[in-house]
């Protein structure tokens, strides 16, 4: 065990801290994560980075603890033994735009097929970032799930203009926006991200109306780090392309097409198309192929299926550190590809990044899988895996592996039962262990991730 600083923790330092009578808790740090071996932050119903205690609060402070974990937190537990009342929900300050829990219902896009004359349509770049609704007091993703931006990006937002755009972190960029946006520490790598806004669906005007009115509000406010996206008037197909063309030079994602005069609304929609070279899809893994040559010894190429079933593989456009550490199985990706076969089997599939908020299939209730911790590869030399925990209702699900070997510990209100296994060797514990995963993903288990 490490030492510290006396009131804090460095990452990767844990500490011990005296309970009540003679028990003995850990306190650790690892990355935004502070975990208690304590009950009260064992069984809160919480994602583990906004868990906290009296030990994490006594050693840490009151204000840093609520600032790290996103405001005061209801303990469920302590409230279903009536030690505390459980607060009710404090509703959004501005709520047009959002449906049942507090989930954004925004405008999506069709891909432009040639089929429609862009002459007179706004055309804008279409941004490999993150979608984010800002709703008059936080910023939200598709899901609903709230983006913990720093107090400085979030104050000078209006509090009376919803306003639908994207967190940008660069071209090419996307997984490492997602790496920041998705933290709840409230990084200084937001300093690099840019909220893009293309419209205002809470202003009843045409989108010339909606878009004028954003630009006069950032015009007035003059923030670096907040900005109206640019739309230019198409000329037609000719202009389309040579525009598809320099964006897609520089390193950009495509184009996005607006038509003019169009209202702002939910769902897809032929008012907004986008345009790509390659076309972009998603799909849900279902398996890891072992690599060969360069790749021994990790991971090879993802097995995938389409919404539909169809199964296929994504082998290119995966880092090394992705194949040293690939989406889980049960994960949703986005992936690009050229066209489909006459079996409806993408070809060319690249893989672009871990979807953030997504749902499966496709168009279902939210539900967080895409967010799972990504594991690392299960080859027979690897010999530990930290522990993964899923939640449903008010129970939780934790899987460890250490070796041949793993245990499974299932809590159910307040009963809690352990069950470990041992195989013949570390990969086969990996693969049943990724098995028993994919089950409880299929039955609605949420994933607690790691914000690190």
């Amino acid at each position: 065990m490490t030492s510290g600083a006396s009131n804090d923790l460095a990452d990767g330092e844990s500490r011990e801290v005296k309970g009540s009578g003679s028990r003995v808790y850990t306190l650790q740090r690892l990355g935004p994560v502070y975990s208690c071996t304590c009950p009260a932050w064992m069984h809160q119903g919480f994602a583990i980075e906004r868990r906290t205690c009296k030990h994490l609060k006594a050693l840490r402070g009151e204000e840093a603890e609520k600032l790290r974990t996103g405001g005061p937190l209801a303990q469920r537990t302590a409230a279903a033994l009536g030690s505390v009342p459980a607060p009710a929900p404090a509703p959004p300050a501005f709520s047009v735009g959002l449906g049942a829990g507090g989930v954004p219902s925004l405008l999506l896009a069709h891909a432009w097929e040639n089929d429609v004359d862009p002459t007179g349509w706004w055309l804008s770049e279409k941004l490999d970032g993150v979608r984010a609704y800002w709703t008059g007091s936080k910023l939200v993703s598709r899901a609903g799930n709230t983006f913990y931006a720093p107090d400085w990006f979030l104050e000078a937002l209006p509090r009376d203009m919803p306003l639908d755009g994207e967190l940008f972190g660069g071209r090419g960029k996307f997984q490492w926006t997602v790496s920041v946006v998705r933290r709840q520490d409230r990084s200084p790598a937001w300093r690099q991200i840019q909220f893009l806004i293309f419209d205002a669906p809470g202003h009843a005007g045409l989108f010339e109306e909606r878009l004028r009115a954003v630009e006069e509000l950032l015009e007035a406010r003059s923030l670096e780090h907040v900005r109206a996206h640019p739309h230019v008037r198409c000329n037609g197909v000719d202009h389309l392309r040579e525009e598809l063309a320099r964006v897609e030079g520089l390193g950009g994602e495509g184009l996005m097409m607006r038509k003019p005069g169009s209202r702002y609304e939910s769902g897809r929609s032929s008012t907004l198309l986008k345009v790509k070279t390659f076309h972009d899809a998603e799909a849900i893994v279902t398996g890891h192929s072992p690599g060969a040559g360069k790749h021994k010894g990790r991971l090879g190429a993802l097995e995938c299926d389409l919404p539909n079933g169809t199964p296929f593989s994504v082998g290119t456009g995966l880092s090394d550190a992705e194949r040293d550490n690939p989406p889980a199985i049960g994960t949703v990706i986005t992936f690009r590809y050229q066209e489909l076969t006459s079996d409806g089997v993408p070809r060319f599939p690249v893989y672009v990044g871990v979807r953030l908020d997504a749902t499966w299939p496709p168009g279902a209730e939210p539900a967080k899988v895409e967010g799972a911790s990504p594991p690392k590869p299960s080859p027979a030399e690897d010999t530990s895996r930290d522990a993964r925990i899923f939640v449903k209702n008010d129970g939780s699900w934790e899987i460890t592996l250490s070796g041949a070997s793993h245990t499974i510990r299932e809590r159910r209100g307040l009963a809690v039962k352990t069950v470990s296994e041992s195989f013949a060797g570390a990969a086969a514990a990996w693969r049943d262990a990724d098995a028993k995963i994919a089950v409880q993903l299929a039955s609605g288990w949420t994933e607690l991730v790691d914000a690190s």
